[in-house]
């Protein structure tokens, strides 16, 4: 490695979109409250609310459970430097292009990182815990 790359910080933006079928929407909802009832950081009122979100809200419960972090607490060479994360309800067609989906992000300059941008709350501490309203796991 050259000695300009050893000085600079180097940044990777990773943009991931899923569409889930909920198959076990029981099986779901139970996960999502042993991994609620297991958060120790989580005050009593706050676990009661978040219970009820993701028995009323499966894509609540599916935030609950789905954390972009796991997918790079393993990668050698890296640190995540942030994380932003959404789970909705959606429709779904299975006979749409992936393409037409991108045309709702927005156009965003290149800036040289290697990366594009993207929009939704932003958390850089790490730590577990669902949002309301359908947003990522964000305290």
């Amino acid at each position: 490695m050259s000695e300009d790359m050893s000085d600079q910080t180097r940044h990777v933006r990773v943009r991931v979109e899923m569409v889930l079928e909920i198959t076990e929407p029981d099986e779901l909802i139970r996960a999502a409250w042993a991994r609620i009832e297991g958060d120790e950081l989580m005050p009593p009122e706050e676990r009661d609310q978040a219970a009820q979100a993701v028995s009323r809200d499966e894509a609540e419960a599916v935030a609950y459970l789905i954390d972009p972090i796991d997918l790079v607490g393993e990668v050698p060479g890296v640190l995540l430097a942030q994380a932003s994360w959404t789970s909705e309800q959606a429709e779904y067609d299975p006979d749409e292009a992936w393409d037409e989906l991108d045309d709702d992000l927005p156009d965003l300059p290149d800036d040289g990182s290697g990366g594009s941008g993207g929009a939704g709350e932003e958390r850089d501490d790490g730590g577990p815990g669902a949002g309301p309203g359908g947003a990522g796991p964000w305290r």
